[in-house]
């Protein structure tokens, strides 16, 4: 089985079980590191995960895929949130960031930040200060998520 084929066989274990938490993939890294490899979750909910739901799932899910026997090698298996801000890069990522502020960097060194308001085959489509923004995704460098921390307001 190659890493592809791993990788997938991984994710179609713990989906169901993801859900069943009432949590979403957001991203799954699986690294084949000697002497140990390292599976990683980045999963998220409505109002953020805890540490609770986090160690939950870890538990369940070691579990089932011991049980799958979908990974043979020694492995340490992570779960976390994806983090203030997140590096986007696949199409999972950038779908799940859809109704979050981002930032994104354009080959040149153009910086744009928004809101993501869509995701299509060849465009990013941002809602910013000066209204809508459609970036070419062939000219996107790099993206990420731009925190946005309730900061206590001064009396």
């Amino acid at each position: 089985m190659d890493e592809a084929e791993q990788v997938a066989r991984i994710e179609e274990v713990v989906l169901p079980i993801i859900r069943g938490h009432g949590l979403e993939l957001v991203d799954l890294e699986w690294r084949l590191l000697r002497p140990r490899g390292v599976l990683r979750l980045y999963v998220d909910k409505p109002g953020g995960v805890g540490i609770a739901d986090c160690e939950r799932l870890s538990r369940e899910a070691g579990d089932v895929l011991d049980a799958a026997a979908v990974i043979d090698e020694a492995y340490d298996l992570e779960v976390s949130s994806p983090g203030l801000e997140r590096l986007l890069r696949t199409e999972r990522e950038f779908r799940w960031a859809v109704g979050r502020r981002v930032r994104c960097w354009q080959a040149g060194g153009h910086e744009v930040r928004g809101r993501l308001v869509a995701v299509e085959p060849d465009w990013l489509v941002l809602e910013g200060d000066g209204g809508e923004v459609r970036l070419p995704r062939a000219t996107l460098t790099k993206a990420r998520l731009e925190a946005e921390v309730p900061w206590p307001r001064r009396a």
